[in-house]
């Protein structure tokens, strides 16, 4: 597998191992004038910022967390939720260690009954006390710096490997109708009970960038391929997604930001034998989806936003930030 387009795990587990060593009380001051840093931005840059913090953190009225809440002086780095502890404590350090939340680490595909802090949400009007942050990054926040393929040159097919598990029966679904198909180069790259035929070898992400249409189906949530494709010359072909995370998925344009595709996958053929055959429209596509992608690269912003929606989660939980 090569990691030319991944993220550098080393140098993650490094960083956050290093924070970890450094008394919050020290970064505590500095919050202050972290947040301060809002009101020095422009006014549409200030608008830009408020409106993804009010998105990911919807609380309107303040209510106090139950008992069973967890002190953030209290959680730890264990097995399986690593990442998870260190991308809070990136920002959670920068707050008094005495406040409580409600911390659901993982894939979480349902709503929480009082307000909790997640990675990721159902995609609705009912989400509210789901409040997003930028969760297990190493693995979801990749982006290709340079697509070596220009659109044009690649091949007319769309590719798709990934991991197809018993319980993602939309996954089979599309493995069952599409897998002989032509204008698809697909298949799982994990060993279990499903059709042995549907089983191939993985593919690098450089290798996925030579295809012009790349599958980014959900998986346990989010699909987890979307950001980088959408940061390539290459386009994402998906239905409308059911789960969001920081990369707000559910603000997402059908045929603006993605090529869209019914939810039993009935229209995919014409979708992409009508795009193969209007360049044009793919081009317009891979701008808006790149134009979209940029926001989330700004670093000094992230870290804003995300003390913000951090912020903004305790004082609507009835917490003193300070």
């Amino acid at each position: 597998m090569s990691y030319r387009n991944k993220n550098n795990k080393f140098l993650y587990y490094l960083i956050s191992h290093l924070r970890i060593l450094i008394p919050s009380n020290y970064y505590q001051q500095k919050l202050p004038k972290k947040i301060d840093q809002l009101n020095s931005l422009e006014a549409e840059e200030y608008k830009k910022i408020i409106i993804r913090v009010n998105y990911y953190n919807q609380l309107e009225k303040v209510q106090k967390l139950s008992q069973n809440s967890e002190f953030l002086k209290n959680l730890k780095p264990k097995k399986g939720i690593k990442t998870y502890f260190f991308d809070l404590y990136e920002y959670s350090r920068y707050f008094n260690q005495n406040l409580k939340g409600q911390f659901l680490f993982g894939d979480i595909t349902v709503i929480p009954k009082e307000p909790g802090l997640v990675k990721s949400r159902p995609i609705g009007k009912n989400n509210i006390n789901s409040v997003i942050l930028k969760w297990n990054k190493i693995r979801h926040f990749v982006f290709i710096k340079k697509d070596p393929y220009f659109f044009k040159k690649k091949k007319n097919q769309l590719v798709f490997r990934a991991k197809v598990h018993e319980s993602q029966p939309h996954r089979i679904q599309f493995l069952e109708k599409y897998f002989s198909s032509t204008i698809c180069n697909i298949g799982k790259v994990n060993k279990n009970n499903l059709n042995p035929k549907w089983t191939k070898n993985r593919m690098t992400i450089n290798e996925q960038l030579q295809y012009k249409f790349i599958l980014c189906l959900e998986g346990n949530d989010v699909a987890s391929n979307l950001k980088w494709v959408m940061s390539s010359n290459s386009i994402a072909v998906m239905p409308k997604p059911k789960y969001e995370t920081w990369f707000m998925e559910g603000t997402l344009i059908p045929d603006y930001h993605y090529i869209f595709i019914k939810d039993d996958y009935s229209n995919l053929e014409e979708k992409i034998t009508f795009y193969t055959n209007n360049e044009d429209e793919c081009e317009k596509i891979i701008k808006n989806a790149q134009e979209f992608v940029s926001q989330f690269k700004d670093k000094k912003k992230e870290d804003l936003i995300s003390l913000l929606v951090l912020e903004k989660y305790f004082k609507k939980t009835h917490q003193n930030c300070l």
